[in-house]
């Protein structure tokens, strides 16, 4: 009988060697959690992460005289009552108290100045509840049973652009769409229809025009058009017509007209459209303009409108540009306006027809429009459309898109906003209208809504995090209602 034991020796019969030791695996869930409590730092050190970040997104709560606030100043967790050993023998949970320091202050208005005079403002420490602890092992001890918070690997937040006929197996033809989607708050989705008109859903309500969430923003429909569409300038000289010469909009034309320079030479001829290698001659020429006949741009639309000198308009914006029209802008001594730069190739007239059709004009009248269609049945004035617009996409508070989220959309729109604004900009909408429009006319892909890239992993700080920030709105409404 054997009275002491050796110690087993291990034999390594692989070839390979090991270069490193295996990691913690489970170092990921308890940074994650580590980070999300802070216990261990200072409170005027703590980074706005985890609790301290709900706690500074809740706070400060007012009241609906607004002459009371409630801020929030700090929090504290104390020592747990038991280890987590005696947690299990005891059946109850591993868990320290969770404290927060208020400060309540009462304010006056002064009706005269309209300013806030601070009354009084007490502080105190109240207990808000038990947080659990998370043990060595990665583990919660909750009524004495070990329990583990898995990691979820979910769809990133960011922008998406994907084919909707994919799945279908015959396809007439393709509709593309984008969604834009936040870490919390309205998702946003682009789609086209089969007539090639764009339109925006809001939280997968009724469809809306592209062009009335622009000029919701506050774009014009001039703006509309110089930002998605490049401009030519005709010059009126007596009864001719001229083009000044843009090297990036003149290729692929066909001109009724000869192209000739200074001397006479014909650089192009009548009818054949511009080539790379003409393009070229006439950049070597230093042509500055070129003369046209009013066939050459008869089908095209006026890119601002036409104002004589008494100040009547003589075509609007958007409208075509037929020889009636530019007869009369001739006689009443315009000597040039702007047209639109519609070659079929890299701008299409999918925004321009749909300007057309759209009857919204006014930036007031696009909110109360959206309004509508959010609230259907609700009154609406310019005053509440408004706040609720703003709260849709760019209030903090009700819409956060993370850094992740705003570092994919700077990376798939090709834009530099920074990546503390987490909420949406007029640049993100601006520029996901245009890349969707390149897709349909295939100067840019679709994602692949599958490919890992566009998941990211939730750890148990997050996922805390977020249910924590469910059960302190709730909190928010009654601590308003109490005071």
């Amino acid at each position: 009988m054997l009275t002491s034991k050796k110690p087993i020796e291990r034999i390594n019969f692989s070839k390979i060697k090991k270069i490193f030791d295996l990691p913690d695996l489970i170092e990921v869930q308890k940074q994650s959690y580590a980070d999300f409590l802070q216990q261990d730092v200072p409170a005027d050190q703590r980074k706005l992460q985890g609790l301290e970040e709900v706690f500074r997104e809740i706070f400060p709560i007012t009241d609906f005289n607004e002459t009371s606030v409630l801020e929030y100043v700090s929090y504290t967790i104390e020592k747990p009552k038991y280890s987590p050993r005696e947690s299990i023998d005891r059946n109850t949970n591993y868990a320290a108290p969770l404290k927060i320091k208020v400060r309540l202050a009462n304010h006056d208005i002064n009706e005269e100045t309209g300013e806030k005079v601070t009354l009084s403002a007490t502080e105190s420490s109240v207990y808000l509840c038990d947080i659990p602890l998370m043990t060595d092992r990665g583990t919660f001890v909750i009524n004495g049973v070990e329990r583990v918070i898995v990691s979820q690997l979910h769809r990133s937040p960011g922008i998406f652009f994907e084919d909707m006929t994919a799945s279908k197996s015959v396809i007439e033809k393709h509709l593309y769409s984008a969604r834009i989607i936040p870490y919390r708050g309205s998702w946003i989705d682009f789609e086209f229809d089969s007539k090639n008109t764009m339109y925006v859903r809001i939280d997968k309500k009724k469809k809306i025009y592209v062009t009335v969430l622009l000029k919701a923003l506050g774009m014009t429909e001039q703006d509309i058009l110089t930002t998605y569409y490049k401009t030519e300038f005709v010059e009126i000289d007596g009864d001719r017509f001229y083009k000044k010469f843009d090297p990036e909009t003149i290729l692929g034309q066909k001109l009724s007209m000869d192209i000739t320079d200074g001397t006479g030479e014909t650089l192009v001829k009548a009818n054949h459209a511009i080539t790379k290698a003409a393009r070229k001659r006439l950049e070597k020429s230093e042509i500055k303009r070129f003369e046209v006949k009013i066939s050459d741009f008869a089908e095209s639309y006026f890119a601002e409108d036409v104002i004589d000198k008494e100040g009547e308009i003589l075509a609007e914006a958007n409208t075509q540009a037929t020889e009636e029209i530019v007869d009369n802008i001739k006689s009443s001594g315009i000597k040039s306006f702007k047209l639109l730069f519609i070659d079929r190739q890299n701008y299409d007239s999918a925004i321009r027809d749909i300007l057309f059709i759209d009857k919204v004009k006014t930036q007031e009248e696009a909110l109360i429009e959206i309004y509508k269609k959010l609230r259907p049945g609700e009154p609406a004035t310019d005053e509440t459309a408004k706040i609720q617009f703003d709260n849709l996409f760019f209030n903090p508070k009700r819409y956060d898109l993370s850094r992740v989220g705003r570092l994919k959309i700077n990376k798939r729109l090709k834009i530099d906003v920074p990546l503390d604004t987490v909420t949406l900009t007029k640049e993100d909408i601006v520029e996901t209208v245009r890349i969707l429009e390149y897709i349909r006319m295939g100067i840019e892909k679709i994602d692949d809504i599958d490919h890992l890239g566009h998941r990211r992993v939730r750890a148990a700080g997050e996922q805390l995090q977020n249910h924590i920030r469910i059960g302190l709105s709730r909190m928010e409404k009654t601590v308003k209602e109490r005071m």
